[in-house]
């Protein structure tokens, strides 16, 4: 044992000189390509960023220096003035939309605002939030590829002294200010404000209002003057954070390219985006990752303070780590964290000679296998470590706990790990993504038992969203129905965590029903079977699960749909469950602008009725195949439109064409007045979804009924027909009988075709 001992004490020896031989003292490296300009008036501008030709990677990071300002202003492609830049996100002044009520026409001029930027600049939902000021205005944001996809907040006044009010206490809670959280990372986008009563007397007084997207904890006080009538004002701007990347494609693709930008001792961390990555330094390194040897060994032996070394022991540096030597007489490792330095016995002369001898002639081979072994080993505990730690910020004890203490049988969920995950996805390949949403975005995945699963990477995950993480593990783990979608377990193990779901082939029902790029169009058949089948996922939500479960979230873009074209819901980030006992929860307003339940939204109390809203939006969809939201109609939500049109006898002067040349007359009205229903504005007159199922069914047998018949039922309902396989049908007025949620329907036929 003491040889043993003497063997290593040599070996330390010898690490140490071949260490001051070959390391290099560390040297402060510029953070600008050499020879380049390093700032703009007091800002730094590091590379990839750059001031002139050939000092940027390329076009999207020049900077123009303004020195027309005092001090010097950095501006992104000449128009984005930047405050801060730093190795993740770019702090810059970003602009403030204005909505201003006319008194004398009565009408809000709001303009159509397009936030665009290109696809390496994003707002993070992670830094930002978004603030409204005003009286009685709802703002919000729509990302401008999809207007379905919202989010925005209303702000509510009585008397002008409500904005001060509201604004001194820094609350911004609603009353003459509002503030909600992003859902998501965004690159373009439209903001909006509309008028909550635009004949409310406090429009005469403070007309305007104020929209913008920020970094968090802004302090309002802080940039807007009080004193002046600030909302008349044309522009101001604010701080706002840019999350940033490089590239056009994930890491996996970028490290094979020739023109993958990071440098010497680096790694390479995937865009929240989706496209792009972004470079960081490796551990021990320090410095600029974008430029080729930018990433310099951290000397941590210079502060005797700062090191990780016992007192006693000797710290070596070596590139990318250090290492603590303990003095004779002593073993161990010498770190503070570790083993330190341990007193041994007094060697002997002769055991010292010896092993010194024995240590000069083998130290090159155990030093070649103690290291190789080491850095394995070190390698391995510290990818143990992260994973330990990301499984802790993911809520995998807080799952652990909540599964446990469930008092429902829940499903055993597998883990997989992230190796397993990475490698059915080819890398995260953004070629894989089949979706994107608020929340996170779906890759196509093959397992390596050959399913084809959907794995959901959540977003950059904060407190709020984790929650919605945990809530949709549990309510899915406690479910089984075939129009529900399966989850087959998840991996925490990820810097965000990830959701492996059953893969539904066809995508979601928004893109068959919105999609002018899609060759086949669903058949009112098909349109009345999916209806009736998610009607049928939410009744067993509502009254039969074990609890009931509010979704939430009902939108087209939630409902998939396989290659028979199966109808299945998914995405329950948002739901809740509700106690038997109680009839709503008072929960904070969350869902899609264009399905969210008005009656919801004012009182902030969450009942299976919102649901039935937002299924009767997911309705008026199927018979018209317009969007929930959409800018190109006076009225932007469908809702509204719907109503309207049903109110003015106009319904199939907004139906789609498939559904008026396939469809028979009653049946498109029974729906459609089902649909009237389900949209009302208080939610106690709309009928429950076991209702809505009911009618939906009922509708469908008849179809297949009829559909059996030669030749189609006259219009008046009298004629009786014979089946091909010699059954009968009596005549369609009785052989439909009515459901609660469409009694009266008959009545009203003859006012619609009048």
């Amino acid at each position: 044992m003491r040889m043993l001992l003497q063997v290593l004490v040599s070996v330390h020896l010898i690490t140490i000189i071949i260490s001051f031989v070959f390391i290099a003292q560390e040297a402060g490296a510029s953070m600008t390509k050499p020879g380049c300009p390093e700032k703009c008036g007091n800002i730094t501008i590091p590379y990839p960023f750059g001031m002139g030709k050939g000092c940027y990677l390329n076009r999207n990071f020049e900077i123009t220096c303004n020195m027309s300002s005092n001090p010097p202003r950095p501006l992104l492609l000449q128009e984005v003035q930047l405050l801060q830049i730093s190795e993740d996100y770019l702090r810059i002044n970003d602009i403030v939309h204005h909505s201003c009520f006319n008194k004398q026409s009565g009408k809000t001029n709001s303009s159509h605002v397009p936030y665009n930027r290109t696809h390496h600049f994003s707002y993070s939902h992670t830094q930002n939030e978004f603030i409204a000021i005003g009286c009685d205005i709802f703002a919000y944001i729509t990302e401008d590829n999809s207007k379905t996809n919202a989010t925005g907040c209303a702000s509510l006044c009585n008397t002008d002294e409500d904005i001060a009010t509201d604004f001194s206490s820094s609350a911004c809670s609603g009353i003459g200010c509002c503030r909600t959280y992003l859902q998501t990372d965004i690159s373009r986008f439209y903001l909006k404000m509309r008028s909550i009563n635009m004949i409310t007397p406090i429009w005469t007084s403070q007309p305007c209002g104020l929209a913008f997207i920020s970094e968090r904890n802004f302090s309002i006080r802080q940039y807007f003057n009080l004193s002046s009538k600030f909302l008349e004002r044309n522009l101001y701007f604010v701080p706002a954070v840019l999350d940033w990347s490089v590239g056009d494609v994930s890491c996996p693709e970028a490290i094979r390219r020739k023109n993958y930008a990071c440098g010497q001792n680096t790694y390479c961390h995937n865009s929240i985006q989706g496209q792009g990555y972004k470079c960081h330094c490796s551990k021990g390194y320090q410095g600029n990752p974008y430029l080729a040897n930018g990433c310099q060994d951290i000397n941590e032996c210079n502060d005797p303070d700062e090191t990780f070394c016992l007192k006693i022991a000797l710290c070596t540096n070596v590139p990318g780590s250090y290492s603590c030597t303990c003095p004779t007489d002593y073993h161990g490792d010498g770190k503070k964290d570790g083993t330190g330095c341990i007193r041994g016995k007094h060697p002997h002369l002769l055991s010292l000679v010896l092993s010194l001898g024995v240590g000069i002639t083998v130290v090159p081979f155990i030093l070649i296998a103690t290291s190789l072994r080491l850095y394995r080993g070190l390698e391995k505990r510290e990818k143990k470590k992260i994973k330990q730690k990301f499984f802790k910020k993911n809520g995998g004890l807080l799952l652990q706990q909540q599964i446990s203490s469930s008092k429902e049988s829940v499903e055993k969920t597998k883990l997989y790990s992230v190796e397993e995950l990475e490698k059915a996805t080819d890398g995260f390949n953004l070629s894989r993504i089949i979706g994107k949403g608020g929340l996170g975005t779906v890759y196509k995945g093959m397992l390596s038992d050959g399913s084809i699963v959907a794995i959901k990477k959540s977003n950059t995950v904060d407190e709020k969203q984790l929650d919605q993480f945990i809530n949709e593990v549990l309510i899915l783990s406690q479910i089984n129905h075939r129009h529900i979608v399966k989850l087959l377990g998840c991996c925490l193990e990820t810097e965000v965590p990830l959701l492996v779901y059953e893969y539904v082939s066809n995508g979601p029902l928004s893109h068959h029903l919105h999609d002018e790029g899609h060759v086949y169009r669903i058949s009112w058949k098909n349109r009345l079977r999916i209806a009736s089948e998610i009607a049928g996922a939410l009744a067993y939500l509502h009254s039969h699960a074990s609890t009931a479960i509010c979704h939430r979230d009902i939108k087209s873009s939630n409902i998939l749909l396989d290659e028979n074209l199966r109808a299945v819901l998914s995405d329950f980030g948002l739901s809740r469950s509700i106690p038997l006992d109680k009839t709503h929860l008072t929960a904070l307003v969350q869902g899609t602008f264009g399905y969210l339940d008005p009656d919801y939204f004012h009182s902030g109390q969450l009942t299976d009725k919102s649901d039935v809203y937002a299924f009767g939006v997911v309705l008026a969809e199927l018979l018209t195949g317009e969007k929930a939201i959409s800018f190109d109609r006076f009225e932007q939500g469908l809702a509204s439109h719907f109503r309207s049109a049903m109110k003015q006898n106009h319904l199939f002067d907004i139906l789609d064409n498939q559904v008026v040349n396939e469809g028979q007359k009653d049946d498109i009205f029974a729906v459609a007045k089902l649909t009237k229903r389900c949209l009302k504005l208080n939610g106690k007159k709309r009928p429950t979804m076991k209702q809505v199922e009911i009618d939906l069914q009922q509708l469908g047998r008849f179809q297949e009924q009829f559909s059996c018949q030669n030749s189609m039922i006259q219009e008046d309902f009298s004629q009786q027909q014979t089946c091909q396989d010699d059954c009968t049908v009596s005549e369609r007025s009785h052989s439909y009988t009515f459901g609660p949620a469409t009694e009266e329907i008959v009545q009203d036929i003859e006012v619609l075709f009048s």
